[in-house]
């Protein structure tokens, strides 16, 4: 068995059973709301377990149980978790990390012999949401919106001077998550400043990438920013979708928001849900400029946004409960309702580590 380190024993750890789910979060970092929701969906049938790299990291304290691992990167990462899956008789394993992803999806089998339901889309649709470029191609082949985006630096220029891209430009790296390494730039000097800066950081954190095509150059789009989440079950089949206005933003995390039900953003959440077939909820970016709606990113997973759209009526972790109990009685979690506003706020906790 690997080394992981448990800091809070379970209290009455109970053996599942077809009612009794073990929820195990990776990379919970500082997602306590769904911790804390999802413990409420159990109503003390299961346990709640919580595993990061970093012993502090605020969701151990509200998990029932919290688990240290490795990092993601690290080679004995999966071993551990997987003898943390056995130990624990966890069900299901939900990560909340773009970065782990990918890992996770190639390691399935891993998963399959622990007989935990690992509630991950497949690896084509992480494929697509996870690098930018196939994003954009996905998002126009499904005829969605995707603001004007290249991965040629030289197509960048060219098409500056011929007038039909204009400043500001948006560069980020191509395989990256959140709002890391995303730069503005206002004229043709800081977008080559940006760009070789971006490429000598990339190189240095993974020499592999295709340094030619590893940043995506988009159009900098104004207007109305939203949330949406785009809710799909375990089989693939879309389920609804609810979307948010983006009243402000902190590091690149949605900071205060407002419930919206509009049938253009619900069309293009049915859309999505419908083509990607990704599994459980996921988090997109939309923004509403000159009255068109554009996709912006695709995260198939639980977003900082989430809690949101929680507290304005569609209850997701009562629903996996409900569809890890093979129950698709769902219709009572589904009441979103238009123009609840609310915001987050810090608290202070004391660690979960035993010091």
């Amino acid at each position: 068995m690997g080394s992981f380190l448990i800091f809070k024993e379970p209290r009455s750890l109970m053996k599942p059973n077809k009612m009794n789910q073990n929820i195990l979060f990776t990379c919970a970092g500082r997602r306590n709301y769904l911790i804390n929701y999802f413990k409420e969906a159990l109503h003390g049938k299961g346990k709640i377990f919580a595993a990061d790299q970093d012993p502090t990291a605020p969701a151990l304290v509200d998990a029932d149980v919290a688990v240290v691992l490795p990092n993601i990167n690290d080679p004995r990462y999966m071993t551990e978790l997987v003898d943390a899956i056995n130990a624990y008789q966890i069900t299901a394993v939900i990560s909340l990390n773009d970065l782990e992803l990918p890992i996770l999806a190639a390691n399935k089998e891993r998963f399959d012999y622990t007989g935990a339901k690992l509630i991950l889309s497949s690896p084509e649709v992480i494929d697509i949401t996870f690098d930018k470029w196939k994003t954009h191609q996905f998002l126009i082949e499904n005829g969605l919106n995707s603001p004007q985006s290249f991965i040629s630096f030289d197509d960048v220029k060219q098409c500056l001077s011929a007038g039909t891209l204009k400043f500001p430009l948006v560069l980020k790296p191509r395989w990256g998550s959140a709002s890391i390494g995303i730069h503005f730039a206002e004229d043709l000097e800081e977008l080559d400043l940006i760009y070789r800066l971006q490429l000598l950081q990339i190189h240095r954190t993974n020499p592999s990438f295709d340094k030619d095509h590893a940043i995506i150059i988009q159009e900098k789009l104004n207007g109305i920013e939203y949330g949406l989440d785009v809710l799909n079950d375990f089989e693939a089949h879309y389920v609804g979708s609810f979307g948010r206005e983006k009243l402000s933003m902190r590091s690149g995390e949605t900071d205060k928001a407002m419930s919206v039900i509009i049938p253009e953003l619900s069309n293009i959440g049915r859309i999505l849900g419908e083509n990607l077939k990704h599994i459980g909820t996921m988090d997109c970016d939309v923004f509403k400029c000159k009255d068109k709606f554009y996709v912006l990113e695709l995260n198939p997973r639980f977003g900082g946004g989430y809690p949101f759209s929680h507290e304005a009526g569609i209850n997701t972790p009562a629903i996996y409960i409900d569809w890890l109990n093979k129950s698709e009685n769902i219709e009572h979690h589904l009441n979103y309702v238009d123009g609840i506003e609310f915001s987050k706020c810090d608290r202070l906790l004391k660690a979960a580590s035993k010091r």
